[in-house]
């Protein structure tokens, strides 16, 4: 049986992989930088799911014309 690579990770896991911590992923979230369906999902439970797929394209698209972090 082949292994599927891992699409969808909690974000718990996702502070371990990138660096970036919940607190950081919710306010991409609350100020609209990340999008539902693109950079994350929610599950049925109610859980925040971070889309490794959407993440990676979020990376790589040109910087934010904005100051201060993000």
């Amino acid at each position: 049986m082949r292994m599927r690579a891992v699409r969808y990770t909690l974000m718990s896991v996702f502070e371990q992989l990138t660096g970036y911590s919940p607190k950081a992923v919710q306010h991409k979230i609350a100020r609209g930088i990340w999008t539902e369906g693109k950079e994350y999902r929610r599950a049925p439970d109610g859980h925040i799911l971070i889309d490794l797929e959407g993440f990676e394209k979020w990376v790589e698209s040109p910087p934010l014309a904005t100051t201060g972090r993000d």
